[in-house]
């Protein structure tokens, strides 16, 4: 089955089918994907930033196809000029709808609804630097940050880190939840547990991400800072403005 992950290794073996000539840009590359990766389900089209090439969104990974739909592009938009990147602002928004697609009541949430920044890590609670996060969450907290912890255990599942994100998750409430995991964290033994849990939801959009390894930090504008960032340079990050 084809994923997002997987078109360009599909492009590769194929050149996209050119549609009818009377067909819209639109039709044309929807018809000409579809003839290589059926299964991918296409969020949006739209012209890109370069005349004759359209941006092709699914989930959160971004292609190029220009409208005749025969020539495929894997890769980003760099303005040499402006030196700025014009594929990253529409992947962060794709991201930010992802995660915020969630919901905060499918989260495991350390600091007020009134901090000055809201970030979501993916966190695996074997991952040492994961640990070292959370051993700071105080600090972050202090500094005006707060954390939403999505689950993505690197191992998978089944695997140990898999089963304590499901019991940090069914260990009650959202006060429980976190006592739960600062003791997980903390390679305190905690009591196993099971009942209905959004870990494989957690885990399935970390993969559509693209994630390669936790901690994976989203910023509230759809940024991905891969890795464990220290509490004051990351409060020095949020506070930059967008596009710095």
């Amino acid at each position: 089955m084809f994923t997002p992950r997987t078109i360009a290794a599909a492009a590769a073996a194929f050149v996209l089918a050119a549609g009818s000539a009377l067909a819209g840009p639109e039709s044309t590359i929807r018809e000409a994907l579809g003839k290589v990766a059926p299964d991918v389900k296409i969020d949006n089209i739209q012209p890109a930033p370069i005349s004759g090439l359209y941006e092709v969104l699914v989930g959160s990974q971004m292609m190029y196809v220009t409208g005749d739909g025969r020539y495929f592009v894997d890769g980003r938009i760099v303005d040499l000029k402006t030196r700025e990147d014009l594929t990253e602002p529409r992947l962060a928004g794709a991201r930010k709808r992802l995660v915020d697609g969630v919901g905060e009541d499918e989260m495991v949430i350390f600091g007020p609804s009134t901090a000055a920044h809201t970030v979501t890590v993916f966190t695996d609670i074997e991952c040492g630097y994961c640990r070292k996060l959370h051993s700071q969450i105080d600090e972050y907290g202090k500094l005006g940050i707060r954390v939403r912890y999505l689950f993505y255990p690197r191992a998978g599942k089944p695997s140990p880190a898999y089963d304590e994100a499901v019991s940090v998750w069914c260990a009650g409430d959202d006060a429980a939840r976190r006592t739960a995991m600062t003791a997980a964290k903390a390679g305190k033994p905690i009591d196993s547990k099971t009942c209905k849990n959004p870990v494989d939801q957690h885990m399935a959009i970390g993969n559509e991400l693209g994630l390669r390894g936790t901690p994976a930090i989203v910023t509230e504008t759809g940024d991905l800072i891969p890795g464990y960032v220290e509490p004051k340079r990351l409060a020095a990050q949020l506070a930059q403005p967008a596009g710095s």
